[in-house]
């Protein structure tokens, strides 16, 4: 028989209110009990209650009824799935009650204190702020320096949640909270740790805190989490790499660890932002002409047995990389050409506009253009010229172009010279090779690793979202992608994570 829930109520608040310390804590484990049970509202009557009665408390630290309602407020909080009664404990100040508590508390008291305001802070952003703001990011701090076994998995899993806050990375730093933000990018549930990695990247864009996470180790917990994280990790921890390696002297180290096999991975998942993360990091690793090598041989397998989206990402690294002049020769050498004309006959509209970008950059090169002929690129780009498709007839012309300047396919490009798309594409080339003669033109994509000697082509479509580089420097500036996380709540009752 389900109970008069109203009646229940108004004996809860006669117990707390007039009752005995016996009665009231009898009061406070029934209503945890129910509490699951319980219509939405009436938990929800009883939090200014507990909220009261933990503040009243909160300086007996002897009192067996702290530790009572502070896991009531726990169990209130798992309720419903929107987070709504974890954010109303939150905002009647029950969680700087409990904050208050939990330095001064025993070993026991304390566990339960870090469960509650680990499901507070993973059930509601607004927490995380009130935890921030109340001395809360010191708190965890000073235990985790403390060791705090029994309760450290708790406590990383609360950082990683508080270090989405701005003000709690900042805090991080200054307090020497880093180590630990590393750490609970290594162990604790899933969630917890691509919590941390996003922090990780948000840090690392400066140069002085990315190298104090390089000394923390922070390469080879990445390289774990882009293992054996799922999907969504592999993406986030794939886009933290990316931030340290804008730093060119970590740009081996980063190789050494198996970083590129894992990036092949990423460019044939179906995650698109995963595709554009791993495409941005070939980029940077083939700085290293022996990584170039390495990622061109995994690119090569892509083409040849990819689905037609990583096919596309695989061609827009190749059309990425041919805009450097030390890695032409190595992507002539890796087998590639052959393939990429071969799929300028796909079926995908992507695989063609990216193949056809890759073939028009390699244009650039005689000894590219006479591989490209012996693979029976022309006639394919001849046709390409015909389409429908305005990128896919401006690529083709920009290496027809190229190509009419040899001798042996003079005559067989004359016939098209006239073609509308022909012509703007000379156009637009001299207006561009004028502009570069002035110095008022640079490119990622015509940048070579010395800046010696610029490679011509037409910068059309970029994969560097996450970086842009000045080679020349070797100073880059990092553009985080933007990874949203979106935590449910009905997840914390799952047995596969505790609480």
């Amino acid at each position: 028989m389900n109970p008069n829930w109203e009646e229940s109520l108004n004996h809860f608040e006669r117990m707390i209110d007039s009752g005995t310390e016996s009665m009231r804590i009898k009061a406070v484990i029934k209503l945890s009990k129910l509490s699951n049970q319980a219509p939405e509202y009436i938990p929800s009557q009883t939090i200014p209650i507990l909220s009261n009665l933990i503040a009243d408390d909160s300086s007996n630290n002897s009192s067996p009824l702290q530790g009572l309602v502070v896991h009531c407020l726990k169990c209130i909080a798992r309720q419903g799935d929107d987070g709504r009664l974890a954010t109303e404990i939150g905002q009647s100040g029950a969680l700087c009650s409990i904050l208050r508590l939990l330095p001064q508390s025993n070993a026991s008291v304390q566990k339960i204190c870090l469960k509650c305001i680990w499901c507070l802070v993973n059930f509601c952003n607004e927490n995380r702020l009130i935890v921030a703001m109340n001395g809360g990011l010191e708190i965890i701090v000073n235990m985790l320096s403390s060791s705090m076994d029994g309760v450290r998995r708790y406590l990383l899993e609360i950082l990683s949640a508080l270090s989405l806050v701005r003000v709690v990375r900042r805090g991080l730093v200054s307090l020497g909270g880093l180590r630990f933000l590393v750490e609970a990018a290594r162990v604790g549930n899933m969630l917890s740790r691509e919590r941390a990695c996003q922090a990780i990247g948000l840090l690392g864009i400066t140069r002085r805190v990315r190298r104090m996470l390089v000394d923390l180790g922070v390469i080879d917990v990445l390289m774990e989490l882009l293992r054996v994280g799922d999907g969504a990790l592999k993406v986030v921890a794939g886009n933290t790499l990316g931030v340290i390696l804008a730093n060119i002297d970590y740009i081996d180290l980063v190789a050494q660890s198996g970083a590129i096999p894992l990036f092949a991975e990423l460019i044939q998942g179906s995650e698109s932002v995963g595709q554009e993360i791993a495409e941005d990091a070939f980029c940077l690793l083939a700085v290293g002409e022996a990584n170039a090598v390495v990622i061109a041989e995994h690119l090569v397998r892509i083409l040849r047995e990819g689905n037609a989206e990583s096919k596309a990402a695989a061609a827009n690294v190749f059309w990425d990389l041919s805009g450097y002049k030390h890695t032409v020769p190595v992507i002539r050498n890796s087998g590639a050409i052959p393939l990429l004309v071969e799929l300028l006959s796909s079926q995908s509209n992507e695989v063609r506009e990216t193949v056809s970008g890759a073939i028009a950059q390699l244009s650039y090169s005689q000894a590219d253009r006479e591989a490209l002929n012996e693979s029976g690129a022309v006639p394919l780009l001849l046709d390409l010229l015909h389409g429908d498709s305005e990128e896919l007839k401006d690529n083709a012309a920009e290496a027809l172009i190229n190509f009419f300047d040899d001798t042996l396919q003079h005559e067989t490009i004359s016939q098209v010279v006239d073609h509308p798309s022909f012509r703007s594409m000379q156009n637009r080339l001299g207006r561009i090779q004028g502009a570069s003669d002035n110095q008022t033109v640079s490119s990622m994509r015509q940048m070579n690793i010395d800046q010696a000697e610029p490679t011509r082509g037409i910068y059309r479509r970029s994969s560097f979202g996450l970086i842009e580089a000045s080679m020349q420097t070797c100073s880059m500036t990092i553009f985080l992608k933007v990874v949203h996380f979106h935590f449910d709540s009905s997840l914390i009752k799952s047995k596969n994570i505790y609480i």
